[in-house]
């Protein structure tokens, strides 16, 4: 594959992307987790020393308050819950009426200091995309570790409880679904319903929706391709299925992503790969207002994995 293949594409179909408005964003408030999963993008850990000091969520908090625009901040990680200032950050995101999503891989919940955290979540009506890589043990367990699938079934049972996933509850539980190996999701709409009734017959468990999400070539994952020498087909399986459709719905058209560190980042691959934004504006602590974030996106092969098949982005599929 030639460098930047994928500006190539673009140009192909005469495709321009550019961010239009920000409405959405993204924070990566730390990378330490209790997990370590094999496809894990961020390569976050239980040893990881990254994460949000307050004067950088006091600087976001700021931010959100001059830019109603932006109407849902995406808090992600590592394991998001386990910053010290998550919960200050969200009492404050919610006082401004935004909404708010904690991406929670479901086991932190039992982690110590962690006992309430659900009931907390719960309290500040915030929406929760929980990773659940498939509804079987085996399959979970080889992507996340041992006795994680368990962990996670008790805590899809307690965030249930508490009304999640329930009907009228207006508490939001989505599930994350991403491939066990080196293929495409499957069709997001007939999984869903596969994960549905599965979990409800084995474990009486509701949810609201699932998104699939396309493994990307990078970090952790891509270190894995290159031990299997699978690198080379797995990108070029990318660069056959490019979706035209998926390539005009990316999220980064109206998505940014901060990290840790406050860096800005036009999606939350880009800043694992230590892309930032073009232009001077590149930090948060550097700026006046969201708007002054450049429109332009930077991109490179890796957005191949955002535009094959029905398309990936931190809500599932585009297409």
């Amino acid at each position: 594959m030639r460098p930047n293949e994928f500006a190539l594409r673009l140009q192909q179909e005469n495709l321009y992307l550019k961010r239009k408005e920000i409405t959405t964003l993204q924070v990566n408030i730390g990378k330490l987790c209790n997990q370590a999963c094999h496809h894990c993008h961020v390569e976050a850990g239980p040893k990881h020393p990254d994460n949000m000091v307050l004067s950088t969520v006091e600087r976001l908090l700021d931010l959100l308050r001059a830019a109603p625009e932006v109407q849902l901040v995406d808090i992600t990680g590592g394991a998001p819950e386990m910053n010290p200032h998550f919960r200050y950050f969200v009492t404050e995101i919610r006082k401004m009426g935004r909404d708010v999503i904690d991406r929670c891989n479901l086991t932190v919940l039992y982690e110590p200091g962690q006992e309430d955290t659900a009931e907390f979540l719960a309290e500040q009506g915030v929406q929760i995309v929980a990773s659940l890589p498939c509804y079987t043990k085996e399959n979970v367990e080889e992507q996340r570790g041992r006795f994680v699938f368990d962990k996670s079934i008790q805590g899809l049972r307690l965030l249930n409880s508490l009304g999640y996933g329930q009907a009228g509850s207006g508490l939001q539980l989505s599930l994350v679904y991403n491939p066990n190996g080196h293929f495409l999701p499957p069709g997001q709409a007939e999984l869903e319903a596969d994960y549905k009734a599965r979990l409800r017959e084995d474990f009486g468990i509701e949810f609201n929706q699932l998104f699939t999400i396309t493994n990307m070539p990078i970090k952790r994952y891509l270190h894995s391709l290159e031990r299997e020498g699978e690198l080379d087909n797995y990108m070029q399986l990318l660069l056959d299925n490019f979706n035209v459709s998926a390539a005009m719905g990316v999220m980064c058209t109206n998505l940014v992503s901060v990290g840790f560190d406050g860096s800005i980042y036009d999606c939350d691959f880009n800043q694992m790969l230590e892309m930032p934004v073009s232009g001077a504006a590149r930090n948060v602590m550097d700026i006046e207002h969201l708007n002054d974030i450049t429109h332009r996106i930077e991109i490179a092969n890796h957005c191949f994995g955002c535009t094959a098949g029905a398309g990936s982005s931190c809500g599932g599929s585009l297409t």
